[in-house]
């Protein structure tokens, strides 16, 4: 394990999507029987159904998230992962570095050897439990060793 995830941010993104869907059905959920319902709540205002089926999957993400917060990133010896959904060879792994985006806030990213010029984001550092510098750190000693020849060293 290298990386940890904050809970409370991701407690209050399930709050927040959950809030956010219940408000969306109290709305949009209008009719006399529960087919009258149903139909309104799929096929009423599209819009507000959009809306809710973005609620549903925050609320899916940020549990998923939630449930994997004490190992959000780690390495088996030949891959780096984040979460269960992106895995980087260490062998590629160049650097770990501090970026921020177009609204100013930080994450941490892999620069990846893959001929792309695009950085990779590992976790915004607004949810990382760790410090930067102890998950970088966790990070470079896993190329680090995943680089380092094999075998045995013995003295004599």
């Amino acid at each position: 394990m290298i990386g940890r995830l904050r809970a409370k941010p991701l407690l209050a993104g399930q709050l927040l999507c959950a809030l956010a869907a219940a408000g969306l059905i109290a709305r949009q959920a209008r009719g006399a029987n529960v087919t009258e319902v149903a139909l309104n709540l799929l096929f009423g205002n599209l819009v507000v159904t959009a809306a809710l089926a973005a609620a549903i999957f925050g609320f899916v993400g940020f549990f998923r998230a939630w449930r994997r917060r004490d190992a959000w990133i780690v390495h088996d010896g030949a891959q780096l992962y984040r979460g269960t959904d992106a895995a980087w060879p260490l062998a590629l792994i160049r650097d770990v570095v501090i970026e921020r985006n177009d609204l100013g806030i930080a994450s941490l990213r892999l620069v990846v050897d893959d001929d792309s010029e695009v950085t990779r984001e590992l976790v915004k550092l607004y949810l990382l439990e760790d410090s930067p510098e102890a998950v970088r750190g966790g990070v470079m000693f896993a190329v680090g060793r995943m680089r380092s020849p094999g075998g045995s060293v013995s003295v004599h």
